[in-house]
């Protein structure tokens, strides 16, 4: 994929295909009019422009999730560890929680990852 930074309008569009996949493009173009309130051509626009991103595909005109919506929300995370924590995990979980108090079946379930990930 190419980018996981989608402006609103492109994301809300990816919902849709994630939501409804797989869907015939004509139907699609209903459903952004209903819920979006877009025109064909804005429906057909987007939908190149996500198809050229690697986020769907339109294949003989059936719309489907080139990846699945945790695995856009996982690169969208791992560049913001990225950019903004220079890669390190442990400094964004520590500002994740810095304000917050862990429950102990929040803490045990990260203990459990951890170790998953270990072994």
């Amino acid at each position: 994929m190419s980018d996981d930074n989608l402006p609103p309008h492109e994301l809300a569009f990816a919902e849709l295909v994630w939501e409804h996949q797989p869907i015939n493009s004509g139907e699609l173009v209903k459903l952004a009019e209903r819920n979006l309130g877009w025109k064909k051509s804005t429906t057909y626009t987007v939908l190149k422009k996500l198809c050229d991103k690697g986020i769907v595909v339109n294949y003989d005109s059936t719309v489907s999730s080139a990846i699945t919506r945790v695995e856009f929300a996982a690169r969208r995370s791992q560049r913001l560890v990225d950019e903004v924590f220079d890669g390190s995990l442990p400094r964004f979980v520590a500002a994740f929680i810095d304000h917050r108090r862990l429950n102990d079946d929040q803490v045990a379930q990260l203990q459990r990852l951890i170790a998953d990930y270990r072994g």
